[in-house]
């Protein structure tokens, strides 16, 4: 989840006092607006070609020609600091050694299968808790939080933690509080993005992670809140009312669907945009073609395995159909089925309004009711000797065979 809050900062900025002062005021939030996070200037093209959706204005927009560079892109080791927050009306009833270790080594180990350990988070925890100046009470935690609520929480916590962290290090902060203050509620966990970046210690600060989840948290919440952090948008669906189900777009499949997802390894498409698959390994699909498909998910030090990993077909101008494999290893072990998965992408759809949709190939069934957050899409993917055709777009996928190495042989046919 994710929330928009754009922060402004006096004329000339904030800097640390050159001795590390301790005095409420080095971190100032004094305006609010309803804007978002202004993109930042392009940067770096991901081998285009006919196939890659051209970047838009839009939330997280998975068009991936260029890269937004107001987001550190994860095709390299980044820092992360997490800093653990209590408050005057709750004791902690555990250590941070305890809670830290409720998202690390798993979430750097999600990545790291993820990008074929092309990418490395190196996360440093700030041990031992800073005690927030109010009650966790007093600042309204709750998923849709007021402004003023919320800018007074990170003031406050920036504040405290000014005087023992060297914010210039870190490429991420993660702000932790006390999961069994009262006034904690983990529905807040979200990522704040800065519509003007603070700064300190020479370094802006654009975007803060503030978790408030409990003890022990929902699976895979950080690596979701993380992806944000890379410009990786939500692909659930929240209900105007908030009373429907907020899985109908993609299921199981991708951890910014779900932290609870069976199969959360994130999509080819995702790992194109983030620079996790080389230009051999994308399938631009102009005409009929046969091809074999490696499994999208790696196991823990297999590496970027040779082979194609996604075909693209251009549908539109700015409308693809993705097409790879999911098979039961490595982020996605606990998958309810396994096989060719087959989505829309939407480059100028916004974050959380379905930039990407699953199509099912077993739409009259489902699977996994126990486990699945959404039965209905958990047999999505095609089986060997199954084929889909995908009206609207007129795209048919046929599954031809598994090869002895585990690939997926299949045709395409715009």
């Amino acid at each position: 989840m994710e929330g928009q809050q754009p922060l402004a900062r006096p004329p000339g900025g904030v800097h640390r006092p050159s001795l590390r002062s301790t005095a409420a005021g080095v971190f100032s939030l004094v305006a609010f607006a309803a804007t978002g996070l202004v993109a930042g200037p392009a940067a770096g093209e991901p081998s285009a070609g006919p196939c890659a959706l051209p970047r838009t204005d839009a939330h997280h927009s998975l068009g991936l020609d260029t890269w937004n560079a107001a987001y550190p892109r994860p095709d390299r080791a980044l820092d992360a600091v997490m800093v653990f927050l209590s408050f005057p009306d709750a004791a902690p009833l555990h250590g941070t050694r305890t809670i830290a270790a409720d998202y690390f080594p798993d979430t750097a180990d999600f990545f790291e299968r993820a990008s074929y350990g092309r990418f490395t988070l190196r996360a440093e925890p700030r041990h031992g808790w800073l005690r927030m100046p109010r009650p966790s009470t007093a600042y309204a935690i709750q998923r849709d939080w007021a402004p003023d609520r919320r800018a007074a929480y990170l003031r406050d916590a920036l504040a405290v933690a000014d005087p023992v962290v060297d914010f210039s290090r870190y490429d991420i902060v993660y702000l932790v509080a006390d999961p069994d203050a009262p006034g904690v509620d983990s529905d807040a966990t979200k990522v704040v993005n800065l519509r003007t970046p603070l700064r300190a210690d020479g370094r802006d600060i654009d975007r803060v992670v503030t978790l408030f989840e409990r003890h022990p948290p929902d699976r895979n919440v950080l690596a979701h809140e993380t992806g944000h952090v890379f410009d990786l948008p939500d692909l659930y669906n929240r209900p105007v009312d908030g009373k429907g189900d907020w899985d109908t777009h993609v299921g199981d499949w991708d951890v910014m669907g779900s932290q609870f997802a069976l199969a959360p390894e994130p999509f080819g498409w995702h790992k194109w945009k983030l620079g996790w698959l080389d230009e051999h390994q994308v399938r631009c699909v102009r005409r009929s073609e046969t091809l074999t498909l490696q499994p999208l998910a790696a196991e823990s030090g297999e590496g970027a395995v040779p082979g194609t990993r996604l075909a693209v077909v251009r549908t539109g101008p700015g409308t693809v159909l993705a097409v790879e494999a999911r098979g039961a290893a490595g982020n996605d072990r606990a998958t309810c089925a396994e096989g060719v998965l087959v989505y829309r992408v939407r480059g100028a759809t916004e974050s959380g309004a379905g930039p990407v949709e699953v199509v099912d190939a077993h739409p009259l069934t489902e699977a996994c009711r126990d486990r699945s957050v959404y039965p209905p899409l958990a047999d999505a993917p095609l089986a060997e000797g199954e084929s889909l055709t995908v009206q609207e777009e007129g795209v048919r996928v046929e599954v031809l065979y598994r090869t002895a190495a585990g690939g997926w042989t299949v045709r395409i046919t715009p």
